[in-house]
């Protein structure tokens, strides 16, 4: 008895949990941040304020002291995770449905989102700009560059040519 395999099901299937780990995981770190808001608010305000670094006066003209513009950018991280998380579930959704074109373009969407956000966001900027990789107390590098590459991992599942049913 031989079985006929459903048309990129190992792919869609696999670009499909992706998305929705990250969908799943993205969506209670916004909850998280806004249902605690005042947790990571001092992770952010005291990364930008760089008063747990070396503190070296050539880095500290970049630190952001100011509490409102501080809680500025913890909104505008906890609006993008929130609008991530939406894209993502949406994405998912789609690979579900098997709307394979539709969904992996917004997976696509919601995965450089989370690129950025980490990527940009956190290493980047909050890493080296910030010099937050100096900080004892208030370092997510490692979090930041977990996230960063299981979005990485998605995207190139989510992005792989889909073979034709005649091509196998």
């Amino acid at each position: 008895m031989t079985t006929t395999p459903t048309r990129n099901s190992g792919l869609t299937l696999a670009a499909g949990v992706l998305t929705g780990i990250l969908a799943l995981y993205i969506a209670l770190v916004a909850l998280g941040n806004i249902t605690d808001f005042g947790t990571n608010q001092q992770f952010v305000r005291h990364v930008l304020a760089m008063d747990t670094t070396f503190r070296d006066p050539d880095l500290m003209g970049r630190a952001i002291t100011s509490t409102g513009l501080q809680d500025t950018a913890y909104v505008a991280i906890i609006v993008w995770e929130t609008v991530a998380a939406l894209v993502l579930i949406g994405g998912t959704v789609l690979w579900a449905w098997r709307k394979d074109d539709l969904a992996r373009r917004i997976s696509t969407y919601g995965l450089l989102m989370l690129l950025l956000l980490f990527g940009a966001g956190f290493i980047a900027i909050g890493g080296e700009w910030f010099a937050m990789w100096q900080s004892k107390t208030w370092n997510g590098l490692d979090a930041a560059t977990r996230v960063f590459l299981l979005s990485g991992v998605a995207l190139i599942v989510n992005l792989l040519p889909a073979r034709r049913a005649d091509a196998i």
